[in-house]
């Protein structure tokens, strides 16, 4: 895969769990966002190409953003082991993005990056 990406990654300052919504696992927490997709951090490897449904908890204190949960469907674009060992960054590229997605994306940019 490329490591060129469409988008810069602006990394969170909020405490970020994303789960498998079809599963109901939690498979990590967000490390970056862009409106393309999202960088977790968790403690399984995933499967690449798998199809996943993720559901991202954000802080519920934003201005003019209603849900504080999102349901996207994403494609595990790439899974590695970092440094540590003990944890794997999990690239996921979300196949189905809606506008009121893009409106909580950019909200939560907006609010929490740095």
């Amino acid at each position: 895969m490329s490591e060129q990406r469409k988008e810069t990654r602006r990394k969170l300052m909020a405490f970020t769990p994303v789960y498998d919504s079809t599963q109901n696992i939690l498979l990590g927490y967000v490390e970056d966002l862009t409106l393309l997709g999202v960088m977790v951090v968790g403690e399984r490897l995933l499967e690449i190409n798998k199809e996943r449904v993720l559901k991202i908890g954000f802080p519920n204190d934003l201005p003019d953003v209603t849900a504080s949960r999102i349901t996207i469907p994403a494609r595990v674009a790439w899974c590695k082991q970092d440094e540590s060992r003990r944890y794997f960054n999990i690239g996921f590229e979300f196949t189905e993005v809606k506008p009121e997605h893009t409106k909580i994306f950019q909200a939560i940019l907006e609010r929490y990056q740095f």
